[in-house]
């Protein structure tokens, strides 16, 4: 099944479309779980735009802060006034937030959306003294890669258990390769040489790859090459050289390219 809209493009894999619908109705939180470049995003840009939605992300980062998320005093020629954050304007006004990566966010920053996960749906603004109550149209979304968690980083068991949460993996071949026909414009049979690399580039155990290759990174190679790009550097520069930085890495990678190619 594949979901196309005018602007947003989604290849369906499972009963993620449902799964998300029943969230919404009752306005639970939604957790997606998956590898990077594997689909997350483009699925939550998807329901976005299906939904009727405005869709804030903000991409974690271990320097991000809770003011940050929900705003600060500012001072201007007329005095100080208060910003709302991206977090917080959602709330006020509706939409779906979404927080990319978010086991890269400081754990104090994740604290502040306990009491908007739960059954209160509310923002408490502790520098304005405000509770905001969420709008009817608000709705949080988190997403993460279980494959970058350890000890330091990871989402506590009280932060998790407040979400509806989903795995995402990379997408069949058939899927995948329907992804790049789109995305691209290349032919069906160069499609699926490309998905055939990447699901051999995954499968290897004795290359020390830091990530798999991406089905961002095949479209990346896809589009180079609907353009004219040889085949060989296309995948050089799209696939092998992102995925690292060892010259023998490199050069086993490229065999396998070539043996495609």
């Amino acid at each position: 099944m594949t979901e196309d809209t005018n602007s947003c493009y989604y290849q369906v894999q499972d009963n993620e479309v449902e799964i998300f619908n029943f969230a919404k109705a009752h306005n639970l939180p939604v957790l997606i779980k998956g590898p990077t470049g594997c689909g997350k995003t483009r699925f939550v840009e998807y329901m976005a735009h299906n939904l009727g939605r405005e869709l804030v992300t903000v991409s974690c980062h271990d320097d991000l802060t809770a003011a940050d998320l929900l705003g600060r005093h500012l001072v201007s020629s007329d005095g100080t006034f208060w910003q709302d954050g991206p977090l917080t304007r959602a709330v006020r006004h509706g939409g779906i937030c979404y927080l990319d990566e978010i086991i890269e966010a400081r754990k104090d920053t994740t604290v502040v959306l306990h009491s908007l996960s739960d059954h209160r749906r509310e923002l408490h603004l502790e520098r304005t003294g405000e509770v905001i109550k969420a709008h009817k149209d608000f709705m949080l979304v988190v997403s993460y890669n279980p494959g970058y968690q350890n000890m330091m980083k990871g989402l506590k068991p009280s932060t998790r258990q407040r979400f509806v949460a989903m795995s995402f993996d990379y997408p069949s071949p058939e899927n995948e390769a329907n992804i790049l026909v789109h995305e691209a414009g290349i032919k069906l049979e160069l499609a699926n040489t490309l998905v055939k690399l990447g699901a051999d580039i995954r499968r290897l155990s004795d290359i020390d790859l830091k990530a798999a290759v991406s089905t961002r990174l095949l479209i990346y190679a896809a589009k180079m090459m609907s353009s004219g790009c040889h085949a060989q550097i296309a995948c050089l520069h799209c696939i092998i050289e992102p995925l690292t930085d060892e010259p023998e890495t490199i050069k086993a990678l490229s065999k396998l390219v070539n043996a495609h190619f």
